[in-house]
């Protein structure tokens, strides 16, 4: 018989046991190892049937073994010392309140559409929300104050299964939220907390507000299915990236809108500083600046003065190097959605359409773009490596013309992993027994190349011992995972013998995971499939391969990706060399990385915007091998790794590059990957591969932390936002929104009428410098409204300039009667070869992040342009 209603029964544990409780909700026990050996000690078969989640456990335990372990002393001095390292944590000095001056913000908001912590709180699909988890995670380590945002899904991403034919097939199992680490948030009188959102027709979207703990930092989740709710509404947080463009954009008005509408109950109810930084992690939270927009206006504040005063708190980081994976909505159903009968009712709905409508050349006048509406909410904008940010700068470029895409004011973070989550417990406690467990902490959680050096020092044999003891847990895994998929898709027990040697722990392994969209390129490896049998079953240098991946429910493509790759593998003559395991995720992942020799990425360059999961296998000793993409083209060196080489110049024609691609990476396996693998030193080891190991370690271990990447967004991008925010006070605000309006209006009024030097030939000496005289016409403005500058550097055959020098010129004297200003300064010749220059005017304030901000911009007509290519000797 089905019940009619669910409950859950929460254990009731004896006083000397309550710690476990906390313990249990904060979810710094996903990186702790202490933390959760205590709980495995609790009662291991338990923990093993809880999936390892301490909340789970708790519930199953029997309660005469709690009352086994109330009368332990040596249990209850364990659980002491994990409590009080855990409070010593919590209330600490760490990084952040080391550093002097007051430039730090108070707090800062960060809100995600997904957040991976932890395989007990699955709510990611994909790198955004790993990305996500480790930002927070990394956050508590350094102490900086945090406050995360995001969406509660009571059915999370999906659980992957196949068909016997390979098929993927996709399972949404239903997630109590009493069940989860999470707490409700509560008003002062014991009910819980609701943020409210006005819907067309005088409804109404309502949703509670729960907490996870995560180390130090807050994460708060809205979560729709409420008894308040009409059932459309209660389905609004139902699934991760699920339903049509109204479920989506319902979605991310919750997030933006009620995300900002939870944070100010959150700080009200707990006294948690107020952020005075929001960041937008991609376009799906953009809505959150007309909730603060719309906040400031009830405060007095006009719509333009209230826009500068949120941008100059927010940072946007974009995530995607294509069009199509930025969500945009009709116009139409945007403007339903706001305005009098719905939600922000004082706003005009024009000027909310106006921050997401594509009015730029190439863009789709009738949609509203997300990504579109972040940057132009956000005074400071990054991208998620170095190859990306001019990715990005060159996809958002019609949003500030007459600049060159190396001008866009997007940057660059790249991505780091939080390592440690990702670090396996042995690659730890050899690194501690090297340096220690203290400095070994401080190694994954802030980083210092110092700390990692000592990598030369330990010995050959103990390195690859440990490879060979994670490579061999590695094919443990699998085989159980493999038992487990082949039952669900109808296999007998009589079928399976041959799991039992499926994998060697000898044998040089690859894994590839990731999802499976196609530019991903999840078959590549299939292109030629006799000579990837032949690398499969070589008789002496054989290799083994371990593939995981989810495609979208909804991309057919993708899946037929997957049957493609799981039929190949499924085929007897290989199959015990490579597998494909359904239902990839952090559980899996942790497994995976540190037992792989080698990380596969074979991307469509430049389509992969960071990639971090080489990064996580680097952090175990594990080589990359890949396309020069994403952060591998940043940091990639001969010394540890191999990069595949792409037919970037192979035209057009898809099937041509794959192939090309596809030969280059059996030619690294044949002729450089396998024998270097195989290849033994006197000392009985391969000593050149174990070279490789030490140098990944030292070299890369301390690029890719996600302690890296936070010191680098607070100094970087939060602390120069918190400046911005409290220089913008209600009469800067709207000084700069006036003075912004004054110069657009009078812009076209502005030219460049002559420009001359002191050169007297197309030739001049290195080390020269040439007096520059500028006549310029400023219309209705003055002086200090712009900067005149001068721009050189080298040109091109087409005479444009590269790796540009900008110096401002000072006035000198005017108007004259024709009310032209003239300016001048000096232009250092300070490089041979083809060198030009070019001056123009752009808008200067002292509140502007740069003068490329307002996207305007005169430089000289073409009849005024001098030869550009004086000839440097």
């Amino acid at each position: 018989m089905k019940a009619i209603r669910r409950l859950t029964v929460r254990p009731v544990l004896p006083d000397p046991l309550r710690p476990l409780s906390d313990l249990a909700r904060n979810l710094r026990w996903s990186w702790h190892p202490e933390t959760r050996d205590l709980f495995q000690s609790v009662d291991p078969e338990c923990w093993t049937a809880s999936g390892r989640d301490p909340v789970r456990l708790l519930g199953t335990v029997p309660p005469a073994r709690l009352a086994e372990l109330a009368e332990d002393r040596r249990f209850l001095r364990r659980l002491t010392a994990v409590a009080d390292d855990l409070d010593h944590y919590m209330s600490g000095d760490r990084w952040y309140q080391a550093q002097s001056g007051t430039r730090l913000p108070a707090a800062v908001a960060y809100f995600s559409p997904e957040f991976g912590i932890t395989a007990a709180l699955p709510q990611y699909s994909g790198g955004l929300g790993i990305l996500a988890g480790d930002h927070l995670k990394a956050a508590s380590d350094l102490g900086v104050p945090l406050v995360g945002v995001g969406l509660l899904y009571r059915h999370g991403y999906f659980r992957q299964s196949l068909s016997r034919d390979g098929w993927q097939q996709e399972h949404y199992p239903v997630l109590d939220p009493h069940e989860l680490p999470l707490a409700p948030l509560k008003e002062t009188d014991g009910t819980p907390a609701h943020v409210a959102l006005a819907l067309p027709g005088g409804r109404e979207l309502r949703a509670r507000v729960w907490l996870a703990q995560v180390g130090r930092v807050p994460l708060l989740l809205l979560d729709s299915d409420v008894e308040e709710n009409d059932p459309g509404e209660r389905g609004v947080t139902d699934r991760l990236y699920g339903g049509g463009s109204e479920h989506r954009l319902l979605q991310e008005m919750l997030l933006g809108i009620g995300g900002v509408r939870a944070v100010r109950t959150y700080c009200r109810l707990t006294g948690h500083a107020a952020p005075e930084v929001f960041h937008t992690n991609e376009g799906h939270a953009g809505f959150l600046g007309l909730e603060r927009i719309a906040e400031l206006c009830d405060e007095g504040l006009e719509f333009g003065a209230a826009l500068e005063a949120v941008r100059a708190g927010t940072v946007f980081t974009t995530h995607t190097p294509v069009p199509a994976g930025i969500d945009r909505f009709d116009r139409e159903l945007v403007g339903r959605h706001f305005g009098p009968d719905s939600e922000l009712p004082r706003i005009d709905v024009e000027r909310v359409l106006r921050l997401g409508m594509e009015t730029y050349p190439g863009g789709e006048p009738n949609l509203f773009n997300m990504a579109v509406m972040g940057l132009r909410l956000a005074q400071r904008a990054n991208g998620v490596s170095l190859l990306h940010g001019g990715v990005s700068r060159g996809m958002f470029a019609g949003l500030w013309p007459g600049f060159d895409a190396e001008e866009v004011p997007i940057t660059s973070v790249t991505n780091g992993v939080h390592a440690p989550t990702w670090v396996a417990p042995e690659v730890f406690r050899l690194g501690a027994r090297q340096i220690g467990v203290q400095r070994a902490e401080d190694a994954l959680a802030v980083g210092g190349s110092d700390r990692w050096d000592s990598v030369a020092d330990i010995p050959d044999q103990d390195i690859w011992e440990l490879r060979r003891i994670l490579r061999a847990q590695l094919v443990e895994e699998v085989r159980e995972r493999l038992r487990a998929s082949w039952r669900q898709r109808g296999a007998g027990t009589a079928e399976l013998g041959w799991i039992d040697d499926a994998l060697d722990p000898d044998v040089l392994t690859i894994g590839f995971a990731r999802r499976v969209p196609s530019y991903k390129r999840l078959t590549l490896m299939l292109r030629d499939r006799d000579r990837l049998t032949e690398l499969l079953l070589h008789p002496e240098r054989p290799i083994q391969i371990v593939v995981a991946g989810k495609a979208h429910p909804a991309d057919d493509g993708g899946k037929r990706l997957v049957q493609e790759l799981v039929r190949f593998a499924d085929d007897p003559r290989v199959r015990h060399r490579i597998v494909f395991l359904p239902d990839y995720g952090m559980a899996m992942a942790q497994k995976l990385y540190p037992g792989c020799d080698i990380w596969l990425n074979n991307p469509l360059r430049p389509l992969e915007a960071c990639g971090t999961s080489g990064m996580k296998a680097a952090l175990n000793g594990c080589l990359n091998l890949s396309v020069l993409d994403g952060w591998w083209d940043e940091w990639y060196q001969p010394d540890f790794g191999w990069a595949i080489p792409t037919a970037d110049g192979a035209g057009t024609d898809p099937d041509r590059r794959d192939a090309i691609e596809a030969n280059a990476l059996y030619d690294l396996l044949e002729q450089r990957i396998t024998p270097r693998f195989y290849e033994r030193g006197a000392s009985g080891l391969p000593d050149r591969w174990l070279e490789m190991v030490r140098r990944t370690l030292s070299l890369l271990g301390p690029k890719v932390l996600a302690g890296r990447m936070v010191r680098e967004y607070v100094e970087r991008l939060y602390a120069p936002a918190a400046e911005a925010h409290r220089a913008m006070d209600p009469d800067s605000a709207r000084g700069l929104a006036e003075w912004k309006a004054r110069v657009r209006a009078a812009w076209p009024g502005v030219s460049v009428d002559h420009v001359e030097t002191s050169a007297a030939t197309a030739a001049a000496e290195l080390g020269a410098t040439l007096a520059l005289r500028v006549r310029v016409r400023l219309g209705d403005l003055a002086p200090e409204d712009v900067e005149v500058q001068a721009v050189s550097g080298r040109v091109d055959s087409e005479d444009r300039i590269t790796d540009a020098a900008k110096v401002p010129l000072k006035p000198v004297g005017g108007p004259d009667l024709e009310g032209r200003w003239v300016y001048e300064g000096p232009l250092a010749l300070d490089r041979t070869g083809p060198f030009g220059y070019t001056v123009r005017v752009l808008p200067a304030h002292r509140l502007l992040a740069s003068g490329v901000e307002t996207g305007l911009v005169a430089v000289p007509s073409g009849d005024l342009v001098e030869a550009a290519g004086l000839l440097m000797r």
